[in-house]
């Protein structure tokens, strides 16, 4: 037996691990399955080129918990160490016997999947362990070995009599740290971090039926047998080839990947990539409602079927934060605990490479089946609306598959909308001017006005709609958004027709400073206007770009001088051609001209869904006493 030093450069090196390397102790579990697959990839390798002369056969790593003596078993059956091997790997802690083997076999050892980061890695086990041993048998014809370290950095080496090749660590777990001797606490760490490395992880067993024979009696009982519990898939779908994968296959992924997701995904985006770097995975478009306020966080981040982290911001484009799925890349940089990401060239190219082709997908899904692209259009918009606010590159692609809705049903392209639009709603000025709703129920009338006029209106609802149509308005010339309620038609898409006022200068005027002594001045300004005596009465509009510099303020970004926090303006729009009109210009008695005023207002109000609280009661109430 042998006895030493670890080589390290701070004494006190194990409290350090314990207390500031790692940000998560429960990590230390992912770092030593991890390296036993480390070691069995390495043997897998070694044979392959010749270079080791056993038999891979089909290795497994175990996971085991010895509750009694308060110990935990990790075993492989890899590629083992020496006496020579342990001190260097060790004892030597800064050394990563992972980089050294892939520096030495760089080109043959290009998709073997080493994981690396043999060396700090291994010392996580002392956040959670007082004592760790390790037993192990290299693949060389040389004795196996027995290391011991109760945690200072004294160690013994010795013979061991293990007789299998391969790594046993045991860990003798610390009183404060108990909780990983529970079986349900180490179930949820391997599905967590370890549910879809390469090599099978055995952890305990379970009972499998045998199938019925075909020539079974009657009274034939089902046989049990005891089976190796293996806790992960060592072949997930973004491993494999998309011409090998069926949707089905896409669609099992997704339900393995969130068990407690029961709605099925829209469509999927199959990553792979080798130049300019490595990247593979799939991602999952959800069902979206139309809230900003989605759940992120749930695409998984994966180091050669490591599970990294679910916090993919600067790999992904925050837009793309929104979806759901796998990215696996060896090419992006971890620190020692693979928990945080350090930026480089790298992420960037990887970013711009999942923008592009997600932006490709959704131009192949549109031309290939258009009418299921609009059935979708309304679950997915809110990612690529964000898209192109947030991404040039994605904007600059978006034009050729993003769609824009009217309130009876219909599907426009951006270009497809100027052109069915441009003979009714260009205006005196040249201006194509396109009118959208943004509630099909709160502006029902208003709607149905345009439709009179065979005007198509669009149903654009998202939370971030102002800010899109303020972009599309800066990158096309003669092309502008009004609300249908921002204004009477005639004057959002002014086509020069004057229309004939029933009332002469000197009339509008008196009618204006009646309705003026009576309609709240803080809230309300009042025009007239000439419309179709049919047309209605009293309209309230809201002036398009103050609604929108506020809906914009609110959403975040673009509003101007916090007009968030401004109260609400609107237009009372009065038809002085219609019967109303004349009626209040002809009443005399002010209590009787107020009440006219106020209930015609009260009405416009109501279309508006602005009638709320006291006020509506009061109209109910002067509605019941008109009608008695």
């Amino acid at each position: 037996m042998t006895t030493g030093k670890i080589n390290v450069s701070v004494e006190n090196i194990f409290p350090l691990i314990k207390k500031f390397l790692y940000s998560d102790h429960e990590i230390f579990l992912r770092e030593l399955v991890s390296n036993a697959t480390d070691a069995t990839l390495k043997l897998k390798h070694l044979t392959s080129i010749g270079e080791a002369n056993v038999e891979y056969g089909n290795p497994v790593i175990e996971v085991k918990i010895d509750k009694e003596g308060k110990k935990l078993h990790i075993t492989d059956q890899g590629i083992g160490m020496t006496a020579e091997e342990v001190d260097k790997y060790i004892n030597e802690v800064a050394f990563s016997g992972a980089e050294e083997f892939l520096e030495k076999y760089k080109d043959s050892a290009k998709d073997s999947g080493i994981i690396g980061h043999f060396g700090l890695g291994f010392y996580s086990a002392f956040m959670v362990a007082e004592k760790v041993e390790i037993i192990t048998k290299s693949y060389k014809e040389e004795p196996a070995v027995h290391w011991t370290c109760d945690g200072s950095p004294e160690f013994t080496l010795e013979p061991s009599d293990k007789t299998a090749r391969g790594t046993e660590i045991i860990l003798h777990i610390a009183e404060d740290s108990t909780e990983f001797l529970e079986e349900g606490r180490i179930r949820e760490l391997l599905t967590k971090y370890n549910k879809f490395m390469p090599v099978p992880i055995k952890f305990g067993t379970r009972k499998e039926t045998l199938p019925k024979p075909e020539d079974a009696p009657e009274d034939y009982k089902a046989e049990e047998i005891e089976v190796d519990n293996i806790i992960n898939n060592p072949n997930p779908a973004w491993t494999k080839q998309p011409s090998d994968l069926t949707d089905e296959d896409y669609k099992a992924f997704y339900h393995e990947l969130y068990p407690m997701q029961f709605e099925e995904p829209l469509f999927n985006i199959h990553l792979n990539v080798d130049y300019p770097f490595n990247l593979t995975g799939i991602l999952y478009f959800p069902k979206l409602s139309a809230d900003l306020q989605v759940q992120k966080d749930k695409i998984q981040l994966y180091q050669n079927q490591v599970f990294v982290t679910d916090n993919v911001e600067g790999i992904v484009p925050e837009f793309l934060t929104m979806l759901r799925g796998v990215i696996d890349s060896p090419d992006i940089p971890l620190n020692v605990s693979r928990s945080y990401l350090q930026a480089d060239g790298n992420v960037k190219k990887i970013s711009n490479y999942i923008t592009r082709k997600v932006a490709d997908k959704l131009k192949s899904l549109f031309n290939e089946n258009r009418e299921d692209f609009q059935k979708k259009w309304d679950d997915i918009k809110i990612v690529l609306e964000y898209g192109m606010l947030s991404e040039p590159k994605f904007y600059e692609k978006a034009g050729a598959f993003t769609l824009y809705p009217t309130t009876d049903g219909k599907y426009y392209t951006l270009e497809e909308l100027k052109e069915a639009l441009k003979d009714k709603q260009t205006d005196k000025d040249g201006k194509l001017v396109v009118l959208y709703a943004s509630n099909k129920e709160e502006q029902h009338s208003y709607i149905a006005d345009a439709k009179e006029k065979e005007y198509e209106v669009l149903l654009l609802d998202s939370p971030i709609v102002s800010h899109l149509i303020q972009k599309l308005e800066a990158d096309n010339e003669n092309l502008t958004f009004a609300r249908v309620d921002a204004d009477s038609l005639d004057k959002l898409i002014n086509k020069d027709e004057e229309q004939i006022s029933k009332l002469n200068d000197e009339e509008k005027e008196k009618l204006k400073t009646q309705l003026e002594e009576i309609v709240p001045k803080q809230t309300y300004t009042v025009q007239l206007e000439a419309m179709d005596s049919s047309a209605t009465p009293f309209r309230i509009t809201q002036p398009e770009f103050m609604r929108r510099m506020k809906e914009m303020s609110q959403s975040g970004g673009g509003g101007m001088f916090g007009m968030g926090n401004m109260p609400e303006m609107y237009n009372l729009v009065v038809n002085t051609n219609s019967e109303l009109a004349g009626q209040i210009l002809g009443t005399e008695d002010a209590a009787q001209r107020s009440a006219l005023v106020k209930q015609a207002l009260d009405l416009a109000k109501l279309s508006q869904n602005l009638l709320k609280g006291e006020e509506l009661t009061a109209f109910v109430k002067r509605s019941f006493e008109l009608i008695k």
